[in-house]
């Protein structure tokens, strides 16, 4: 597993680094030795933020926590990633082809459009994510938003190339929208 810390308005020791990449490899039964794990940790108000993401088989799985004790956010952390990683693997092999998650990729920049540099008078935007949406079907798709903690997930139609989204409704079902 390869391990990046990244700390944000806090200064962290070796010590506490290590004692954080201690807790975290318990879920290392999960994970290959090539997997990623981000661990961003910050500060607000006497409160220690910790957010930890893995990528695993393509899929991001992540958790946030506040804790004034930075090892207590830690562990709520893990608590939840492990509890995400336990829901959904009978879901994977259950649901997924096999070669769904080997081609998928987060990190894929988007051009900015002229039309959103003019919109960014008019609003105040305070925060930009680049994606690339990838072929997947409705139930990948579903998945995915779900282990992100979205509620709702763009992706392209395999059969089609279509841009959809998939979106969780307020009665706790899921809805689609089809590009015509």
């Amino acid at each position: 597993m390869k391990y990046k810390i990244l700390c944000k308005q806090v200064e962290l020791a070796d010590s506490s680094k290590d004692k954080v990449i201690a807790k975290v490899n318990k879920l290392d039964k999960f994970f290959a030795t090539d997997d990623e794990c981000k661990i961003q940790i910050s500060e607000q108000k006497e409160h220690m933020i910790v957010e930890i993401t893995f990528m695993y088989k393509g899929f991001l799985i992540r958790s946030e926590a506040r804790n004034r004790d930075l090892l207590t956010a830690v562990d709520i952390c893990l608590s939840n990633i492990d509890r995400q990683i336990r829901k959904n693997k009978t879901k994977l092999a259950r649901r997924l082809r096999d070669d769904a998650l080997e081609n998928y990729s987060v990190d894929l920049p988007l051009a900015e459009t002229k039309e959103a540099k003019d919109n960014k008078e008019e609003f105040k935007i305070i925060k930009v994510k680049k994606f690339a949406a990838k072929p997947m079907m409705v139930e990948e798709a579903i998945l995915q938003m779900n282990m992100l903690g979205h509620d709702f997930f763009v992706f392209n139609d395999p059969d089609t190339m279509n841009t959809n989204i998939v979106y969780r409704r307020k009665d706790g079902n899921y809805a689609l929208i089809e590009e015509e």
